[in-house]
Formats: structure tokens, C-alpha cells, sequence
């Protein structure tokens, strides 16, 4: 059964993926785009940026001279958007149940975000709801976390921070069995002089490859390729960021 509750959890994590994740995250985004996709792009391109999180990816693609329409579950995640990517469209909605015309030459996932969709099921409704959205020989470019990097980087890892008016702490735990990955995070704000403490578990799928390939020729892709961020791209310190691009409408 799908889900037809638009997917928020990430609206407790906006205010850290904003300040504290994001210039880490994109250490390996952009060269992985600069290598995979933008060569194949001419300016003026309007790309859609699904899951686009707090606008930092739109922004740079604006910089490139692209047209961006970004849109997120989170109306966290799109407050900080909105102030990052201030000439975006964004929109708030969720990836599994979007409905957008077919007007975009290319649609990129990034960050690992179709990881919190959480059942196969769903994630085909992503891809098709993206298919229906790509012009005809359009580019869908998508990046999951695969199996090797919840090993490396899942084993109880713990991170954190603290300010004079917010601390975090996380612990990531990633079960092999269920191939479900959980964050658990807990929050201390200060609220008019006084700390207020918020706990949440947020969880990941682990698909493997041969999942998401069948996932995307499911919805009509075809060629597809694929390419690990380490092994194939040598910019991730550690295997297991895998990013698929496919196209809408390609002979093979």
C-alpha cells in the first residue's frame, strides 16, 4: 500500500542539513554533476531538483545559467530554499505523488534522498512520476546510497554540535538483515530562555541495484548507466554512492 501522507520528517533535520551537513554533502555532489551530466546540458535547460532539500544544489545550477524548479516534502527544508535559491520555483510535495507537466529536459535526485522512500512500490511511483515529467530524450539523473556505504559509514556513527541556542546529536544504525538504516537524532532548542528537547528516528532503505534498475525500466527508462562516486569516479572516499542516469524515450 502506498502512503499518500506527504513524507516531513526531515523538517526536524532543516536547520542542521542547512547549517551543519550541507558544504560536506556537496563536496561530492557538484564534481559528480560537473562529470555525469552537465556536459550534456546547454544553458537555458530547465531542470527539475526533486528533493531539493535547502536550495544549495538550485542554486548552483541557477549560477550555470539553467532554469531550476525544485520541490521537497519538507516546508522546513523550503523555508532555507527559498533564502538559498531565491530565483527557484519550489514546491512543496511529495516525490512518490507529484504530478508536474512534461516540461523539463532533466530531473536530478541527489544526497541520497530516495532513500527515505521506503518501499519499492513507492519508489516506481517516483520514477514514473518523473518520467511523466521529462520531455521526450530527457535526462533523469538519481543518486541512492547502496549496501557498501551502510557498512562503511552506518556502524553506530555518532556526530553532533553545539550553539549558544541549539545542539544536536545523532547515531546512525544500519541493520544488514532488514537493510534498514535509522537515524536517531535528538534536539535541544532554546525557546524564550528555556531548552526544550525533541527525539525522532528516521529511517532509510537500502535498495540494491538491480532493484532500482528494474524500478527505473519499470517506468519506461532505458539506458542506463551507472557509476560509483569511488570506484568509478574516484571523488567519495568510500564505495557505495551510486548515481544511475537513464533517459526518457532512448533507442537502445
Amino acid at each position: 500500500m502506498i502512503s499518500t501522507t506527504r513524507y516531513d520528517d526531515y523538517d526536524v533535520l532543516a536547520r542542521i542539513y542547512n547549517e551543519d551537513w550541507v558544504s560536506g554533502i556537496f563536496q561530492e555532489t557538484f564534481p559528480v554533476l560537473e562529470k555525469l551530466l552537465l556536459p550534456h546540458l546547454t544553458k537555458g535547460v530547465h531542470i527539475l531538483d526533486l528533493c531539493c532539500g535547502t536550495g544549495h544544489l538550485a542554486q548552483q545550477l541557477l549560477n550555470y545559467g539553467y532554469k531550476i524548479t525544485g520541490i521537497d516534502g519538507s516546508e522546513q527544508m523550503l523555508h532555507y530554499a527559498r533564502e538559498n535559491a531565491p530565483e527557484a520555483k519550489l514546491i512543496l510535495g511529495d516525490a512518490r505523488f507529484f504530478d508536474l507537466p512534461t516540461t523539463f529536459d532533466t530531473v536530478v535526485s541527489t544526497t541520497g534522498s530516495l532513500n527515505y522512500v521506503m518501499k519499492i512500490e513507492e519508489l516506481k511511483c517516483v520514477f514514473k512520476n518523473v518520467y511523466n515529467a521529462l520531455t521526450d530524450n530527457g535526462i533523469f539523473l538519481c543518486h541512492f546510497f547502496l549496501e557498501e556505504e551502510y557498512r562503511a559509514n552506518w556502524n553506530s556513527k555518532v556526530s553532533g554540535d553545539v550553539r549558544d541556542d541549539y545542539a544536536w546529536s545523532t547515531k546512525n544504525i544500519y541493520n544488514s538483515e532488514t537493510k534498514l538504516g535509522q537515524i536517531y537524532l535528538t534536539v535541544f532548542s532554546l525557546v524564550e530562555q528555556t531548552w526544550q528537547r525533541s527525539d525522532k528516528i528516521i529511517s532509510e532503505r537500502c535498495y540494491a541495484k538491480e532493484e532500482i534498475i528494474s524500478a527505473l525500466e519499470t517506468a519506461g527508462f532505458s539506458g542506463i548507466s551507472i557509476y560509483d562516486a569511488c570506484c568509478d569516479l574516484e571523488i567519495s572516499p568510500t564505495p557505495g554512492s551510486t548515481y544511475f542516469i537513464c533517459h526518457k524515450g532512448l533507442d537502445t
